[in-house]
């Protein structure tokens, strides 16, 4: 799709329909795609001719429709093999997001090894999805949550990695959702190793930044979501390695991870398809091949290099202007920014924003101790994607600005 030439801006935009628009009369800019981006033509019309041509219901029917459904979602879980590079096909599991795939991990492998004071380890930077499923099992197991602190930059404090003998898990994101902060997994995941313990990757905000390889990394698992990297809403991937996906009980029981009933027993399939209960989300799976297919025609590179732009640029106008306060300033970062503005609550900065057609986000960003952590209630995140555009933060300042200067009067 694209050439080798520098990003073509105005032709990445022209594929996303919902930016062609204007909100309380002035243009829409839109800056809160650490929460969910927007989805090319390309995934919207995919999604579209599965319910035009091929709707039909997967595994299970011999008709032409049921043929074609079933070959389009196993298409999509062989593409996602190959951009994580994971070893094989059958180490990708559908789920319905990200904090669906740590709660299934939690509560099937968590409950399978992790016993009376043994320990999990979290950090302080989690979102809610990466914390609460291990409160739960550590409650639940008599076992004992540890955190990996974190400095004034919003980094992972390593120098006190609590990490013992009797660590069984270690579940941490990837990228901040909060403070863009890039952690060094893979450092971690071989420390963890050493120990016996084995590690959860939170990737809901590396995948659409950063290339994975699940294989490199050597991670247990790794959990995203297709809507944070230009695929739709209620979708969901967890790899795992095929020695713990084998050892596991389903998550969830119903049709279609069986392979023999009686009244009395059940003969469950393998992985994947023995943690994939029910109908899944057919149009949403089949799409996200495409959204794929789009980062890859873009290539990583190509994306970083503007990400890093728009995140350089914003910084450098950001620390133009006194009243700003980032809020985590790590070395590497994806292209996240948060900060407050001195004697302004970060939900009215977020709501006059608005009014200016600038969508972001504010609040505790589902990171609750990690405000605490840092003396702050909340913050104004804004985040970027491949499409937008310098002239984009140009509006955000200037807006930013005369949001400022009315305070003052």
């Amino acid at each position: 799709m694209f050439s080798q030439r520098p990003l073509d801006i105005g032709q990445v935009r022209s594929l996303f329909p919902i930016l062609n628009q204007q909100v309380y009369n002035k243009p829409l800019v839109y800056f809160d795609n650490a929460a969910t981006v927007h989805k090319p033509l390309s995934v919207i019309d995919r999604a579209r001719h599965f319910y035009e041509q091929d709707n039909a219901n997967i595994h299970r029917g011999v008709h032409a429709l049921a043929a074609r459904s079933t070959a389009s979602l196993e298409a999509t879980r062989l593409a996602v093999q190959k951009f994580i590079d994971a070893p094989q096909v059958e180490d990708i599991v559908f789920t319905s997001g990200t904090t669906e795939g740590i709660n299934l991990i939690a509560a099937t492998y968590g409950r399978m090894v992790v016993r009376e004071g043994d320990e999990v380890i979290i950090s302080e930077m989690e979102h809610h999805a990466n914390l609460i499923p291990w409160q739960l099992l550590c409650k639940q197991q008599k076992a004992v949550l540890k955190y990996i602190p974190v400095d004034d930059k919003g980094q992972l404090d390593l120098a006190h990695f609590p990490l013992t003998r009797r660590t069984k898990i270690v579940a941490l994101t990837y990228v901040s959702n909060t403070l863009g902060s890039i952690n060094p997994i893979k450092t971690i995941i071989a420390q963890a190793h050493a120990k016996g313990a084995i590690v959860v990757i939170d990737g809901a905000q590396a995948v659409a930044h950063l290339p994975i390889s699940v294989t490199d990394l050597d991670c247990d698992f790794f959990v995203f979501s297709a809507h944070k990297m230009y695929g739709l809403t209620g979708v969901g991937i967890l790899y795992g390695k095929k020695k713990w996906l084998e050892a596991m009980p389903p998550y969830q029981t119903g049709g279609g991870m069986v392979q023999q009933v009686s009244l009395t027993e059940v003969l469950y399939q393998d992985p994947p398809y023995k943690f994939e209960a029910g109908t899944p989300p057919l149009a949403a799976i089949i799409s996200f091949a495409e959204a794929l297919k789009f980062i890859l025609s873009v290539g990583y590179a190509k994306l970083a290099a503007h990400e890093e732009h728009l995140l350089l640029y914003a910084l450098a106008g950001l620390a133009r202007i006194p009243e700003v306060q980032l809020v985590g300033t790590a070395a590497h970062k994806v292209p996240i920014i948060a900060f407050n503005l001195t004697h302004m609550h970060h939900l009215d900065v977020g709501l006059l924003l608005d009014a200016k057609g600038i969508a972001l986000r504010t609040g505790h960003c589902c990171t609750q101790p990690l405000m605490n952590r840092l003396g702050i209630e909340g913050v104004v995140r804004i985040s970027f994607a491949v499409y937008n555009t310098i002239e984009e933060i140009d509006l955000f300042l200037e807006a930013l600005q005369e949001i400022i200067d009315k305070g003052k009067r």
